[in-house]
């Protein structure tokens, strides 16, 4: 790693005014991106502003909502009764990613910023239409993601909460790299009272995305084998070395007809 400094400010307003006084500072939540992109020079920066100290991690349910803090850590989504009783797939979302220490410091604002292709968050904020709440706004999901770990963020905006309306049902169905535990293939479905939402994560060229081809087959029939026979463009999906852009369009369909059991 580079030489930098570290601060740890007690307010969203003191961490934004760090940031601020340097044109390459970078805020800090759990790391579990930013210290090993740091170590492998992948990325730079002469200070971390760390927002433990910011009061944001928190958990609050209500009979329509849900609001989470920013630095609420992966475990304590998963963990939590509130979040179990109404809506149990973020829960499970959230127990599934990476291993027991990303799960215990990775947290979910530091996630939806950073936007990896792969990450599990946010499926789950398109499909469910969340907001993304700011120091300084309160963006919609169609609005915050703009492409692979790129956000609507400017770089001295912090996520302060994240508020999810809950749905009638919602389940998250991912098919994991064996290894870093990453989406190679996360679908996160969700039924409401104006429709089904079908969002895709793991297999975009450009991150996470609406399956308009699932949503418009479920929103005219809603059955058990409605999906049997429909076909996933691969056009923009990601080849890799861990699966073909074809490959990755069947599994969207397969991990599709298997959460579709959860919505009926």
């Amino acid at each position: 790693m580079y030489d930098l400094q570290y601060s740890k400010p007690s307010s969203v307003n003191d961490a934004v005014a760090e940031i601020k006084k340097s044109s390459d500072a970078k805020f800090l939540a759990g790391g579990m991106t930013m210290i090993p992109t740091l170590k492998a020079r992948l990325s730079s920066a002469d200070m971390l502003v760390d927002l433990k100290g910011s009061n944001l991690s928190y958990i609050s349910v209500s009979s329509s909502e849900i609001s989470i803090g920013s630095m609420t850590r992966h475990c304590d989504v998963a963990s939590s009764s509130d979040i179990k009783g109404s809506l149990p797939a973020l829960a499970k979302l959230a127990g599934g990613i990476g291993d027991h220490m990303v799960r215990s410091c990775g947290t979910i604002g530091g996630s939806l910023a950073n936007n990896d292709p792969a990450a599990c968050y946010p499926s789950a904020v398109l499909a469910l239409g969340a907001t993304v709440v700011t120091n300084e706004r309160s963006l919609k999901a169609d609005d915050f993601f703009e492409g692979m770990f790129e956000t609507a963020l400017n770089e001295d905006e912090v996520i302060t909460e994240v508020k999810f309306s809950i749905p009638e049902k919602a389940t998250y169905i991912k098919f994991p790299n064996p290894a870093s535990r990453y989406a190679m293939v996360g679908v996160f479905m969700v039924k409401k009272s104006d429709g089904i939402s079908v969002a895709v994560t793991g297999a975009g060229e450009n991150g996470v995305f609406r399956c308009e081809e699932i949503e418009n087959v479920l929103n005219l029939n809603l059955a058990l084998d409605a999906l049997n026979n429909i076909q996933i463009s691969h056009d923009d999906l990601t080849s890799d070395m861990h699966a073909s852009a074809a490959y990755r369009a069947n599994l969207i369909r397969e991990m599709a007809k298997q959460g579709l059991k959860d919505l009926i």
